[in-house]
């Protein structure tokens, strides 16, 4: 965290109230962590279906009300702006670790039905808004649930197969923006001054930064402003720039170390519940990850993931 609130007020062009809000959050996330860890998952079980069901309930409501940038992303309460997106993000795996572990395992079809309707309804629901990278991690997060419940192998290749198959289907129903993400992806060079000119920065950025980096407060992609969004989903560009390949590696060692030991804890839970949930947010926190380093670095369409932590 405090590598990140360094590199904030750099990419925030020296914004000492920017770093000063991000270190309020850091320090409510913190004190919501030590709650949260004192709840007995039992607890949890018995919430697991009321959360999910006002996290829908909170879903509907953007559609309806939500206001975002082109899109319905947000409710705004006028004292305070959220994406109840972001709760889903834990609803849906604590509903369906809660489901399973009232099963026998590994689970039957009907079980895996129901799994699968639980992560499809919320999923579409946020795919509408549109906020398809979003929805993408959440259906990764159930998935993951399954996986870990120790769903056998033939059903886990019968459903990479199907989605292999539909993937036609979704550039079918993908709005024109993100069939543009995915084209300018492939080739950004083909519109360096439209589509292409996030990918385009952020790779000069990252390529700037060579082994040791610039030094910190340095960043000119940054600071003259030819970097998008430098302080949110390009941050890890910044750093980059900044620190070069040495800092961006050290990062990523305690990235792995930190999702190692939350795999390590998850396997070690009493219960099913706490191995299935454990893990299948160790694995979401590890796609956030992947997913933010592939866009920066043009290995990724970019999908406004923000890197965690940081």
């Amino acid at each position: 965290m405090g590598l990140g609130l360094a590199v904030l007020y750099s990419a925030g062009d020296a914004d000492a109230d920017l770093v000063w809000r991000q270190s309020l959050r850091f320090g409510i996330g913190i004190v919501l962590l030590v709650v949260a860890s004192q709840v007995p998952p039992a607890a949890y079980r018995r919430w697991a279906p009321w959360i999910y069901l006002a996290g829908l309930g909170l879903l509907i409501a953007v559609l309806v009300l939500g206001v975002g940038r082109g899109a319905s992303r947000w409710l705004d309460l006028g004292v305070i702006r959220f994406q109840p997106s972001e709760a889903m993000k834990i609803a849906v795996p604590l509903a369906l670790a809660t489901w399973l572990h009232r099963k026998p395992l590994p689970p039957r079809i009907t079980d895996i039905l129901v799994c699968l309707v639980l992560v499809t309804v919320p999923t579409l629901l946020i795919a509408v808004q549109p906020d398809l990278g979003t929805a993408l991690l959440i259906a990764a997060g159930g998935s993951m649930v399954l996986f870990l419940s120790g769903l056998r192998w033939r059903w886990i290749l019968l459903a990479a197969g199907l989605a292999l198959a539909a993937l036609p289907l979704l550039w079918g129903v993908m709005h024109d923006y993100q069939r543009n993400r995915v084209l300018t992806f492939l080739n950004p060079e083909s519109d360096p001054l439209g589509q292409g000119w996030n990918i385009i920065q952020s790779k000069i950025a990252v390529g700037t930064g060579g082994l040791s980096g610039r030094g910190w407060l340095d960043s000119t992609q940054s600071r003259l402003e030819f970097l998008p969004e430098p302080h949110t989903d390009f941050i890890l560009s910044v750093l980059a720039e900044e620190f070069g390949f040495i800092g961006v590696a050290l990062l990523m060692l305690l990235y792995g170390a930190i999702i190692l030991r939350a795999l390590y804890l998850a396997s070690q839970a009493r219960d099913p519940f706490g191995r299935m949930l454990g893990g299948a947010l160790s694995f979401l926190f590890f796609f956030y990850v992947l997913v933010n380093a592939g866009m920066i670095s043009g290995m990724l369409p970019v999908v406004g993931v923000p890197l965690p932590l940081i």
